[in-house]
């Protein structure tokens, strides 16, 4: 009878080490899986609220076309990424009226470079931005036509023609006045912004319109190694 119970004391002392080791193992195990923020580890996932979403930022180009490789400060950060996050849109102040994204979680995005709030998400560089900061979005390659815009911002491939002087000397509209150029053809129209009803305002340009816009409106984009604008429908002056 006392080696039975000698037996037993030993096996359950065994059982316990053996569920407390598992115990601790498991801890360990969702300790490694949960997520970090500025590493520092947090519970559940980031969720952007409002208008705001959650950008993975693309890689900085460590090496330039002609070879040249980029170090520390030099390497260039793209204002660009692929949507992870995003929230359910904000309500209209005045109305109250939920105005819904205009992105798609899986989307990706060139956005302000001076825009929202850069972050360390799992190890690796995010950024926080508003819908409005959006400058051009698409889904898969980069290119003309899965490009899109949101709001009421225009896409515009912008007038970059070189001018000659009175003594035939050729100059680039771009010296002329220290200024950009700011005239183009409109490539891509938003769908509109919505009014205090919710009601999608309409454009006054359409795809194809010449356009004059005011001087430094709008952000540049580059698509397909050609030089565009994106500009908001209250910068454009005029149309031909």
């Amino acid at each position: 009878m006392k080696v039975n119970a000698v037996l037993l004391g030993l096996l359950s002392l065994e059982g316990s080490y053996a569920f407390s080791s598992s115990k601790t193992a498991f801890s360990r195990s969702l300790s490694h899986c949960r997520a970090t923020l500025d590493g520092k580890a947090i519970d559940g996932e980031l969720t952007p609220l409002n208008n705001m979403m959650l950008i993975k930022k693309v890689d900085a180009i460590e090496q330039t076309a002609g070879g040249l490789v980029l170090t520390g400060k030099a390497k260039v950060q793209k204002a660009e990424g692929t949507i992870v996050a995003a929230g359910p849109g904000r309500a209209n102040s005045d109305s109250g009226l939920m105005i819904e994204m205009p992105v798609e979680v899986g989307e990706s995005v060139v956005y302000g470079k001076f825009d929202g709030t850069e972050i360390d998400y799992n190890g690796k560089k995010h950024i926080l931005i508003r819908d409005d900061d959006v400058l051009v979005k698409w889904k898969g390659d980069l290119s003309l036509d899965t490009v899109g815009v949101v709001k009421d911002n225009v896409l515009v491939h912008v007038d970059i023609n070189d001018e000659e002087t009175s003594s035939g000397l050729l100059i680039a509209k771009t010296s002329i006045g220290g200024s950009k150029p700011t005239i183009g053809t409109v490539m891509k129209v938003g769908p509109g912004r919505n009014a205090n009803n919710g009601v999608l305002m309409e454009m006054d340009v359409a795809e194809g319109d010449m356009i004059k816009f005011q001087d430094f409106a709008g952000n540049t984009v580059d698509i397909e190694g050609e030089e565009y604008r994106v500009v908001r429908m209250n910068d454009i002056l005029a149309k031909f």
